[in-house]
């Protein structure tokens, strides 16, 4: 395959005084309607190499970098004398005919018209690409395998295998709006064997990259950067019409692959809830490579979150789909540990709701309900789609696991309650509850839409009694002057779904950024927390347990961890119950922050399909 050059450097820091904000990874299935078949042949089956913040309420201190941004591109491979194309330029594939080029140049030429009245207002902080991805939220290049890393301590035994971290990285600059959570998937991955270590990082090769490395350009719509208001609704018109003449072809997929990770039935999936799956796999010298998009042969019709849940106990993994534009709104399913599917289990849901994460317990998936919404009539008044509806009431619902269909579902209001991340559950038969650990946001709306008012992330115990349909809710941390932003983490996944004492949990201090990680004692509220040190930022800490036998918090935490001093990034292996640092792996290129990450064991990758 070609790989000719996205050719773009990096835009100009943003003064470091600027705040910044971001959103959730929301569903784009209103871009995924039906197109003619597009003339370019894209082989799904084939093995291609690849070569991949919230709402700031607080002042958000960008570092000022000690090098200039290079250049992004797929393999060192491109044309030296390449000259950068303008922003609305495509690179017309050979393959089209006279009339898809002469189409192209015609809606390349609106488009740029579009882009240059658009550009006389204003982005909001969370579109302006001038924040969203300044500092260490910038993208990098791919990095081939790299051995013999530098290691400072000595990394335990029981750490043998691969760590892999998801993260959003564009290939290309962007034309318009952007959004952090909008960027092309690019995982991270660190091989230990024997105390020794390797690093790679490489694209998800998701459909919509290849076509876009193709035409040179972003020309996907970016759900949270660009699809708002009027201008939202004139993306999607040039889109459409691009995908009518045969120039662009979603019917393999809109997504970015740039959220989650599970290994499951042998297979590292990355994951957004705007697509299926691809399978990522890990070759043998620790790169990585990309299978394709994977439908759990053929099984699988509909997009899946990025938060699918693996039960310890079953090896059955459990999700959600979630359509924006048409009914049903919500479905659940399963897979057995082999990969067989469950027949879907439609939810009833009034309208479309976002729905990031979910949770499980012994017998039931809890199902979050709440009060952020799609309301794609929004972008014709010139507003978000996504909206706050302060008319809705929040709540749960309690399905068994292998229920056939929604009749028995048990839903439970909890007023007011907007949780992005569910960290566990847990049943207790004792009081016919449902114990939901959560991290609850306010304001709602602040993911999604600029907002003056501080983001504040509580983390919660939510009681849903199923008997009597009432709910409570507390802060697990009681004191207010204790109070500190935890989002992104877990607890430990051998007891998913099971009562749990800990969570592993960043410290989202300065919003968005990770100053470190607090270990938290869920019945007691006591926090411990490691801070990663002067300048130094990293992101979702992952909980490696050293047995499966041990005490709950025998085990390691692995975390990126960013030095904005001396922009260097390195591996973290911190003792979960001392929280000392075991070991450090210095890294050979930078990590920006990302999202969510996994581990595979040695013994695991031997089975890799």
């Amino acid at each position: 395959m070609a790989t000719p050059s996205n050719s773009w450097v990096h835009t100009a820091q943003i003064p470091h005084h600027l705040s910044t904000t971001s959103s959730t990874s929301s569903s784009s299935s209103l871009l995924n309607m039906s197109f003619p078949k597009r003339s370019v042949a894209l082989n799904r089956n084939r093995i291609v190499t690849a070569h991949s913040a919230l709402q700031s309420p607080s002042v958000l201190n960008f570092p000022k970098q000690p090098y200039h941004q290079q250049v992004i591109t797929k393999e060192a491979t491109s044309s030296p004398s390449a000259k950068p194309k303008t922003a609305t330029t495509t690179q017309q594939p050979p393959h089209w005919n006279f009339l898809q080029r002469a189409a192209s140049t015609a809606l390349d030429m609106l488009e740029g018209a579009f882009v240059s009245r658009e550009s006389r207002s204003p982005l909001p902080k969370t579109a302006d690409p001038r924040v969203q991805i300044a500092g260490n939220f910038s993208p990098v290049p791919e990095q081939p395998v790299r051995h013999s890393l530098s290691i400072s301590g000595t990394i335990p035994e029981c750490i043998s295998g691969v760590y892999v971290r998801n993260g959003a990285n564009p290939l290309h600059e962007p034309v318009a709006g952007h959004h952090f959570f909008d960027g092309d998937g690019m995982v991270h991955a660190v091989s230990i064997n024997d105390g020794a270590a390797s690093y790679a990082c490489r694209f998800t090769e998701t459909q919509r990259l290849i076509q876009e490395r193709e035409i040179g350009r972003p020309i996907f719509p970016k759900a949270i950067g660009e699809l708002h208001g009027h201008s939202g609704i004139a993306r999607l018109a040039l889109f459409y019409a691009r995908g009518a003449l045969g120039l662009v072809d979603p019917s393999h997929g809109i997504g970015v692959a740039n959220a989650g990770l599970v290994y499951f039935n042998d297979r590292l999936l990355a994951m957004s809830e705007d697509d299926m799956p691809y399978q990522v796999r890990i070759t043998p010298s620790g790169d990585l490579e990309t299978v394709g998009r994977y439908d759990f042969e053929t099984q699988l019709g509909s997009t899946m979150i990025a938060h699918p849940k693996v039960d310890p106990v079953s090896g059955h993994l459990h999700t959600l789909s979630y359509d924006v534009v048409k009914k049903p709104y919500l479905k659940y399913f399963q897979f057995s540990a082999d990969g067989e599917k469950s027949p879907d289990v439609e939810i009833p849901l009034a309208a479309p709701t976002m729905m990031h994460d979910f949770a499980i317990t012994e017998n039931f998936v809890v199902i979050p309900d709440q009060q952020v919404v799609f309301k794609l009539q929004e972008m014709i008044t010139g507003g978000s789609p996504v909206i706050y509806d302060q008319n809705k009431k929040s709540r749960f619902g309690i399905l068994a696991k292998n229920a056939t269909n929604a009749d028995d579902i048990i839903w439970v209001e909890s007023p007011d309650t907007f949780c992005f991340h569910l960290w566990n559950a847990w049943e207790e038969p004792e009081s016919d509850e449902v114990v939901v650990i959560g991290s609850c946001m306010t304001p709602p709306d602040s993911i999604f839409n600029e907002c003056d008012e501080s983001l504040k992330s509580v983390l919660s115990e939510i009681r849903l009694n199923l008997k009597t349909g009432e709910s409570k809710r507390r802060p697990i941390i009681s004191e207010e002057a204790d109070h500190v932003n935890l989002e992104a983490g877990m607890v430990n996944r051998n007891l998913l779904g099971r009562k749990t004492r800990y969570a592993y949990l960043a410290i989202a201090e300065p919003w968005p950024k990770v100053s470190g990680f607090a270990k938290v004692d869920l019945f007691t509220g006591e926090v411990k927390k490691h801070i990663y040190g002067d300048r130094k930022f990293g992101g979702e800490p992952f909980f490696f347990p050293s047995s499966s036998t041990g005490e709950e918090d025998e085990g390691y935490i692995l975390s990126f961890v960013h030095d904005e001093k001396t922009w260097k990034s390195e591996l973290q292996i911190v003792n979960a119950v001392s929280l000392k640092v075991e070991a450090t792996v210095t890294l050979p290129s930078r990590v920006p922050y990302g999202f969510h990450g996994t581990f595979i064991d040695s013994k695991a990758l031997k089975n890799q399909a």
